[in-house]
């Protein structure tokens, strides 16, 4: 059986005050969770949560890393930057970011190829719009994204960590139904299969506006891992409540 994870996705959101706060009420009340537990935060307080997380059951990530090893890129974050830190998790192509900058599915794939270089697991997110649901190309569209995926990591795709967000369910307060999120799952399971004898090892997690009171139902489905949470995290009692969810 796969192991729950459960990974917090703070966004723009934080300060170093807040963090500890927050990092601390999380820490101090997780334990030793059945879980696997995660925050992917912003790249400047990588160093802080680090200090905070490391003797807790709580494991920290990045929300984006760049598709270049090193060079004259201004801005970009690289994996080995990130490794410095003991970033266990990274972000790849979550739904703002080929949203607001761009980013192709080949950006993506060669995004999380960085990071399973030097041992950063990657979360690829996938999801459709409002418009591709409404028109009938979930599958389409999530299919396509994973594909170039498996066609840049196949040797290694079992690796990854999948993350399926509808972008018509982030941020929204709208969620897909437990049933229409296990059937994108399923066929994201079934199209790993075609690629991995070890597909069945690969966590798929549904990332669009799960919360404390809709976390059980969620993750009662038999395809569905974990979560990738956003507002959610930023709170530490309802963080912990999906927490607990998944550790049932």
């Amino acid at each position: 059986m796969r192991p729950q994870l459960i990974v917090g996705n703070w966004k723009m959101n934080g300060s170093l005050a807040a963090n500890q706060d927050l990092l601390l009420a999380i820490s101090n009340d997780v334990g030793q969770p059945a879980c696997k537990v995660a925050v992917c935060v912003p790249a400047l307080y990588l160093s802080q949560v680090q200090n905070l997380c490391s003797h807790s059951a709580v494991l920290w990530g990045a929300q984006d890393v760049s598709p270049f090893d090193s060079g004259a890129f201004t801005g970009e974050v690289s994996a080995n930057m990130l490794r410095d830190f003991e970033v266990r998790y990274v972000l790849c192509g979550h739904s703002e970011r080929r949203q607001y900058h761009a980013e192709t599915d080949e950006i993506v794939a060669l995004k999380a190829q960085r990071a399973l270089a030097v041992g950063i697991t990657p979360i690829v997110c996938l999801g459709e719009t409002l418009a591709q649901r409404e028109a009938g190309e979930t599958a389409e569209v999530v299919k396509r994204q994973l594909a170039a995926v498996i066609h840049a990591n196949g040797h290694c795709i079992s690796e990854i960590v999948v993350a399926y967000e509808p972008v018509w369910a982030i941020g929204t307060g709208k969620t897909a139904s437990p049933e229409q999120a296990q059937e994108v799952h399923a066929m994201l399971r079934h199209q790993l299969a075609a690629a991995s004898k070890q597909a069945e090892r690969i966590a798929i997690l549904y990332g669009g506006s799960m919360n404390a009171s809709n976390a059980v139902s969620l993750l009662s489905q038999p395809d569905i891992d974990g979560g990738l949470v956003g507002g959610a995290s930023l709170k530490a009692a309802d963080f912990l409540s999906i927490v607990a969810a998944a550790s049932q």
